[in-house]
């Protein structure tokens, strides 16, 4: 089981911080604890509460061998999100949310294989017939797909779930999310509102190491729960490799004892010949006497 967030740590990292109070949403009342020199103060104590249960969830969520998409493009945020959520292979945004990256997906896909397509254009000789004017163009396009489309080259499908941090500045990826149905994680200032989101994580989300811890213990959660399937999945194999075993040794045992048995019968087969002939001879014998 991943480590317990811990109050002190978050205390720490400045978690407990929120927006000033002209600035808050009333939705987050449940949420905050006080009012200190005009700022709110979030209530760690439902922080924790929160994000054990947004782990849990996103633990499930990678034990099922599904995608979380991870977004976060705003500046103290965008290469803390990256750097983690590259540890994990999961798909993430940190440069632009592109309307429709997730309503319009298969525009999105095409997108990602026009990038594979001139990469092939450099391996198999295509690119070296190309105008110096048309490798500069087609090197440029190549450069901005890669910004907003390399980190999730490798999403062949929607994600499962999605992990945003700010739903105010990332209100178009929320809205996307919402829509499809698909599972919505979230840090959430005092300027938020929780309502919109499945697993709001109320937290400070501007200072970076607000969203640095937050992210570490998302990310071990996720990591367990690969480490989990990847345990069954062994499990799996080794139980079905046992099982074949099991036949094979089944097999070989059933093939032995029908030798066995046509052995057997063929000794008595012989038998009884051996008998026959025995009478056959004796009643020879009787009748030349």
């Amino acid at each position: 089981m991943s480590k317990k967030a811990d109050f002190k740590e978050l205390l720490d990292a400045g978690v407990h911080f929120g927006h000033l109070k002209r600035k808050w949403n009333p939705a987050m009342a449940p949420y905050i604890f006080d009012e200190q020199k005009g700022i709110h103060v979030i209530d760690l104590n439902k922080t924790i509460a929160h994000l054990e249960q947004a782990c849990l969830a996103m633990k499930q969520i990678a034990k099922s061998g599904k995608k979380i998409l991870f977004v976060a493009t705003k500046k103290q945020a965008k290469q803390i999100v990256a750097d983690k959520v590259k540890a994990i292979n999961m798909p993430y945004v940190t440069e632009r949310w592109t309307g429709g990256m997730l309503t319009n997906f298969a525009t999105t896909r095409k997108s990602v294989r026009k990038m594979a397509t001139i990469d092939k254009m450099q391996s198999d000789g295509t690119w070296d017939t190309l105008s110096k004017r048309e490798k500069l163009f087609i090197t440029r396009q190549r450069e901005k797909l890669e910004k907003n489309f390399g980190s999730i080259a490798d999403m062949t499908r929607q994600p499962a779930a999605i992990f945003i941090v700010d739903v105010m500045k990332e209100n178009i990826a929320l809205k996307e999310a919402v829509r499809l149905g698909i599972t919505t994680f979230a840090m959430i200032d005092t300027n938020s509102n929780p309502k919109l989101v499945d697993f709001p994580i109320p937290a400070n989300d501007d200072a970076s190491k607000s969203v640095a811890i937050i992210m570490d213990h998302v990310i071990a959660a996720i990591e367990e729960g690969l480490e989990e399937r990847k345990t069954a999945k062994s499990k799996q194999e080794e139980d079905k490799k046992a099982e074949e075993a099991k036949k094979k040794e089944d097999k070989k045992k059933a093939d032995e004892e029908k030798a066995a048995k046509k052995e057997a019968s063929k000794k008595e087969e012989t038998k009884v010949e051996e008998k026959s002939e025995a009478k056959a001879e004796e009643k020879a014998e009787d009748k030349s006497e």
